[in-house]
C-alpha cells in the first residue's frame, strides 16, 4: 500500500485502508492455509469475531465480510469501530498508517505487549514507536524508511 511521500501533509487516508480491508478479506476467504489464517488469528485476536474457534472461523471463512475487516483495521489502529475512526482518516497523516504496512511487510521489528512496555526497553534507542491494537511495534531507522518506501502490499 503506497503511501504519499510527505509525511506531514494531511490527505483522505479512506481510499487506502478500503483497499486493504478488500485484499485482506479476498485473503481471508482464500482455501490457501497461509493466506487465510493469519487474517482469521487477527480477527480473533481483536475480537471482531469473538467466540469462535479459529478452525471453526476457517470453516466458515466465507461468512467473513468487509465490514469485519474495516473493524478490524481501525481496532488495530486504535478506534472503537470503523464509523469511528472514518472522520479521522480524512485528515490522516502518512505515519498514522505505518501500522497498515507492518503485518507482512519483511522487514523484521520488535514487537511488544504494550505500548509502555515498548517505550521502556526502547528508551534512547532510535526508531519510532507504531501502535498496533492493544500492542506495540518499534521500527528501526532501516526499518521505517523500508516501509514508508515500499510499494503496495
Amino acid at each position: 500500500m503506497p503511501l504519499p511521500d510527505s509525511s506531514s501533509t494531511p490527505f483522505d487516508a479512506a481510499p487506502l485502508v478500503l483497499r486493504e480491508a478488500r485484499r485482506l478479506h479476498r485473503a481471508a476467504r482464500s482455501d490457501q492455509l497461509s493466506t487465510a489464517l493469519p487474517v482469521l488469528r487477527r480477527l480473533i485476536a481483536e475480537g471482531v469475531l469473538a467466540g469462535t474457534s479459529l478452525p471453526q472461523l476457517h470453516r466458515a471463512r466465507h461468512t467473513v465480510q468487509r465490514k469485519h475487516l474495516l473493524r478490524l483495521l481501525a481496532a488495530e489502529a486504535g478506534h472503537t469501530s470503523w464509523e469511528a475512526w472514518r472522520p479521522a482518516l480524512r485528515h490522516a497523516l502518512p505515519q498514522d498508517l505505518l501500522h497498515l504496512r507492518l503485518h507482512g511487510s519483511g522487514t523484521f521489528n520488535t514487537w511488544f505487549a504494550t505500548e509502555d512496555e515498548a517505550r521502556r526497553a526502547m528508551h534512547g534507542r532510535e526508531g519510532r514507536l507504531v501502535r498496533v491494537g492493544w500492542h506495540a511495534v518499534w521500527l528501526a531507522p532501516g526499518s521505517l524508511q523500508a516501509l514508508q518506501g515500499a510499494g503496495p502490499a
